[in-house]
């Protein structure tokens, strides 16, 4: 069963929760990434995250066969959103429904073309030799000091931020070089 190429799978009888895992983890990064677009803080979006995810086990056995599981998510996604942000609609920096509506209209249109430079980037991040690879991931955990992995790339600071910058300009070409042959095929 290939899920990450299609968005629609068949239910396999008698492997319901083995179905449900794989189309579950194919599409979750789309998820989170959604659900993280529409609330402020990523502590909610993972609040939101789990909550969906038993919504939609609990409803799994109600999903049509050959339907899009990533649709049926974001639409769970969404109800649980405006849920969160009613409930804690006295901090004022909630925004209102019709907006929060709006930027998940948005995110719903613009979801092909993120996971099109997802892949992209996967696809380039691979191609870069595996201590550069490595760099990269340090330089972007919570908490880095770049003191420290700038030593540990035997850089000096400057020289770190220099060849982070053009690791960047690196990927960046890759992934538009990447989509357009994608586009092409």
């Amino acid at each position: 069963m290939q899920l990450r190429e299609s968005t629609s799978f068949n239910v396999m009888p008698g492997n319901r929760h083995e179905t449900f895992l794989r189309a579950f983890t194919t599409h979750e990064p789309a998820v989170r990434a959604f659900v993280r677009r529409l609330v402020p803080t990523r502590s909610d979006a993972d609040d939101i995250l789990q909550e969906v995810a038993i919504v939609l086990w609990e409803k799994f056995d109600d999903f049509q066969v050959g339907a899009d599981f990533k649709a049926w998510a974001f639409g769970i996604a969404r109800f649980k959103v405006l849920a969160r942000l009613r409930d804690i609609n006295r901090n004022r920096l909630v925004l209102a429904n019709d907006v929060v509506e709006m930027v998940a209209m948005v995110s719903e249109q613009e979801e092909s073309q993120l996971q099109q430079q997802r892949d992209a980037l996967e696809t380039c991040f691979e191609k870069l030799p595996g201590n550069d690879r490595t760099l990269i991931i340090k330089a972007y955990q919570n908490d880095v000091k770049f003191q420290e992995i700038a030593k540990f790339s035997g850089r000096s600071v400057s020289g770190f931020y220099q060849w982070l910058r053009r690791m960047r300009q690196l990927l960046l070409s890759c992934i538009q070089q990447e989509i357009a042959r994608r586009a092409a095929l």
